[in-house]
């Protein structure tokens, strides 16, 4: 199969999305997941009349005749609706409290002198002043939340008001990590000096933490058999296998022999891109699991998994991608490959709120220290190798 170009290849991604089912859970652990449900309002917002300051609450065309208006009472928030019986008066009110009977206006305490029970207004006011009126904001029925919705603390909030105790949620997919390769270990042992620890899966399972998914994560050695075992397994086990290593063209590069032989389809292996070009994706019809196969270099991997493995995440449980921000790179960058370039970059910003690129080339794929000193990818196009400073190309936010 020849190499795609990353147009291609992200499309293939976008392209095999799935979903895996619906769940409900408490609205309190909705933070960050997909709304598989529209929430329409139960009654109107507000459901009533509510007072929006602490003061006193008078009728306006009879206070217009008037400085003085003796407390008949005092009302609270949570109180049922009250009545001011007598025009000449008010009542005291607090913040959230129904609109009494009787009141159109509320007069906050700061522009009101109350001395022994008699209350004497001492600024301008208008009439309606200081009320939230019932249906203003929305009205009963009103739809609130659309599904696809990603779930943020707003959200949280109006299900709490229209008394969602429990929602319909995208379900999240079972999925897992797999590194690949003799020379890693553990993040708490300390390494040879021919070893380096596995981060590639930490660095994917922090990316996808951000999505709230669950991921387990295993590795394998340089074992063709083992690989064949082990990966057969997990194709089993789990609706999504991301594998880190082993998909290049090495000897001991046993994945695509692997998944062949699993009967996994290829959908593509190599993508004309940098960096991240030998990048495996698939899936696995029978069994329900879609495979991405990633570079073993750090930088590749998580460029891929940044690129397209949450992409096709967010897309998978319904969430709508928004289109992406550009940036102005802000110096000149060459680059002679014909192959699309993700460029770390830093983000910074102008007076205007424009986004500022500022390149921050490291030392190739496996520079992954290098990643501390950028925010995002950005794409820089194939087919041209000088890319001017000023120009404005798409960004791909990892910070």
């Amino acid at each position: 199969m020849p190499m795609i170009s990353f147009a291609e290849a992200y499309q293939v991604v976008q392209d095999s999305t799935r979903h895996f089912g619906i769940e409900t859970i408490p609205l309190a652990q909705g933070i960050g997941r997909v709304l598989q449900e529209d929430w329409h309002g139960d009654r109107e917002l507000p459901p009533y009349d509510r007072i929006t300051m602490d003061g006193i609450a008078i009728h306006y065309d009879t206070a217009i005749q008037s400085d003085r208006f003796p407390v008949a009472g005092i009302v609270a928030a949570g109180d049922p609706q009250s009545e001011l019986f007598d025009a000449t008066q008010c009542l005291e009110v607090m913040t959230g409290a129904v609109l009494p009977r009787g009141c159109d206006t509320i007069i906050r305490y700061e522009d009101v002198d109350i001395v022994d029970g008699v209350a004497r207004i001492n600024a301008s006011y208008r009439k309606g002043q200081n009320i939230h009126y019932q249906g203003e904001d929305r009205a009963k029925g009103e739809l609130l939340v659309t599904k696809g919705t990603l779930l943020s603390a707003s959200e949280i909030g109006v299900g709490a008001s229209i008394g969602k105790a429990h929602i319909k949620v995208s379900r999240l997919p079972k999925t897992i990590i797999i590194s690949t390769g003799n020379e890693l270990v553990e993040v708490d042992q300390q390494p040879e000096a021919h070893q380096i620890r596995r981060s590639n899966v930490y660095r994917l399972q922090a990316g996808l933490q951000s999505l709230n998914v669950p991921v387990s994560t295993a590795h394998l050695i340089d074992n063709e058999e083992v690989v064949f075992e082990k990966i057969q397994k997990y194709l089993r086990d789990f609706d999504v296998l991301i594998l880190s290593g082993g998909v290049s063209k090495g000897k001991f590069d046993f994945l695509p022999t692997a998944l062949d032989r699993l009967g996994a389809t290829k959908l593509f292996h190599r993508v004309a891109q940098r960096p991240g070009k030998p990048f495996w994706f698939g899936h696995h019809s029978e069994l329900e699991a879609t495979i991405f196969a990633l570079p073993g270099n750090p930088v590749s991997s998580f460029m891929c998994s940044q690129v397209y493995l949450l992409d096709w995440m967010r897309t998978s449980l319904g969430e709508r991608i928004p289109d992406r921000p550009c940036g102005i790179l802000q110096s000149d960058v060459e680059f002679k490959p014909d192959l699309t370039y993700f460029l770390e970059v830093k983000i910074s910003y102008d007076k205007n709120g424009r986004i500022l690129a500022h390149p921050k080339k490291g030392h190739g794929s496996g520079d992954l220290a290098n990643l501390l000193h950028g925010d995002a990818f950005i794409r820089l196009e194939r087919g041209q190798t000088q890319f001017a400073a000023g120009t404005v190309h798409e960004l791909f936010f990892y910070r």
